[in-house]
């Protein structure tokens, strides 16, 4: 068979088998992937949305916020010679622990002082009260004398009518009489002299009279003075800028030589812009992230809200009545206490 032949063999059976039929691609699978595709859209988009809704608009956060501590300056109500130290920098210490001395020698012969005046004015109250008792005294006895002089005269006088004495006689006992009502004013007015040096009232306490009084203010006055050459800490914290603390230093009456910080009373100062401020309430949970420990999370509540932004209180308040004047977002302070207690030490700024 030629090769003609062969290839005509070829076609013709070719021509006589039946073509195989085409698969169509299954429907259903596409049916699938389109309905996946239709619900996982919307499922994303609800998703998105709902963690815009959680972590955005219900929040208001800011990276502009700081410890804050409240600092005490340390210092002396009386001056001296500092004559010990012994707080050291950054020491913890409890209130009522000694920071440092001053030189007390002059404190105390002060208040010796102080004691002599207060027994002198006790004693000057007694003597007062004495001179009380004795103008009493006088007055009595001149009233006595009075009397006596009173009743002789009224005898001279019965004695002149019955013309047994002259009436020299009869002038000179009523002069006697004068003398004695002129004596017992005089008592009198020497009683209402020592009642009033003694405040109107005899029977008072010798303390509750006016001298007393200032004397012993005197005293107590000078005690205090002699106490507070012993400066102790007005708090619990930590002790910090003891640069000025040097034994032979003198220092006066109000000079800050060290400052306290109260480390276990902490808030956070938080400076929202002004277009955030409208969200916040006084009462509302905060959450509170530190920079300097990480992980770590504190609880609190917005405490209050400042009255003023930060520029009003600067030394020198922005004027803005100019005609190049731009608008800057401003920042308002809203105080958050922690509610919540952390076991890594907080410091202020």
């Amino acid at each position: 068979m030629s090769p003609k032949d062969t290839t005509a063999a070829f076609d013709a059976s070719q021509a006589d088998a039946k073509p195989e039929p085409v698969t169509a691609p299954a429907k259903p699978a596409r049916k699938r992937s389109r309905r996946v595709l239709m619900l996982s859209v919307p499922l994303l988009l609800a998703l998105g949305g709902g963690y815009a809704w959680l972590t955005g608009g219900r929040y208001e956060t800011t990276d502009n916020a700081y410890v804050r501590q409240a600092i005490l300056p340390v210092s002396a109500d009386v001056s001296g010679r500092i004559t010990e130290v012994v707080a050291v920098e950054n020491q913890p210490v409890e209130a009522g622990d000694i920071l440092f001395r001053i030189d007390d020698e002059p404190y105390r012969i002060a208040l010796d002082q102080a004691d002599a005046a207060l027994a002198a004015a006790r004693l000057g109250a007694e003597q007062l009260r004495s001179a009380l008792v004795t103008a009493q005294g006088r007055l009595d006895a001149a009233r006595q004398v009075q009397a006596l002089r009173e009743h002789e005269f009224e005898r001279q006088t019965e004695l002149e009518t019955r013309g047994v004495i002259s009436n020299t006689a009869l002038d000179t006992a009523s002069l006697t009489v004068q003398s004695a009502e002129n004596d017992v004013t005089l008592a009198a007015l020497a009683v209402t002299q020592a009642a009033a040096a003694l405040g109107g009232d005899p029977g008072r306490e010798i303390d509750t009279m006016p001298s007393v009084r200032a004397a012993i203010s005197a005293r107590e006055a000078a005690e205090r003075a002699l106490a507070h050459t012993v400066i102790r800490a007005p708090a619990s914290g930590v002790v910090s800028q003891t640069a000025s603390l040097n034994i032979g230093q003198y220092i006066s009456t109000g000079t800050m030589v060290a400052s306290l910080v109260e480390a276990d009373t902490s808030w956070i100062e938080a400076n929202f812009k002004e277009t955030q401020v409208g969200a916040l309430i006084p009462g509302q949970p905060v959450t509170v992230t530190l920079d300097a420990y990480s992980g770590l999370e504190l609880r609190g509540t917005v405490q209050s809200i400042g009255a003023a932004t930060g520029s009003q209180f600067s030394l020198i308040p922005a004027q803005n009545a100019t005609g190049n004047w731009v608008k800057v977002v401003q920042r308002v302070p809203v105080r958050i206490r922690l509610e919540s207690s952390s076991d890594r030490p907080l410091r202020g700024g």
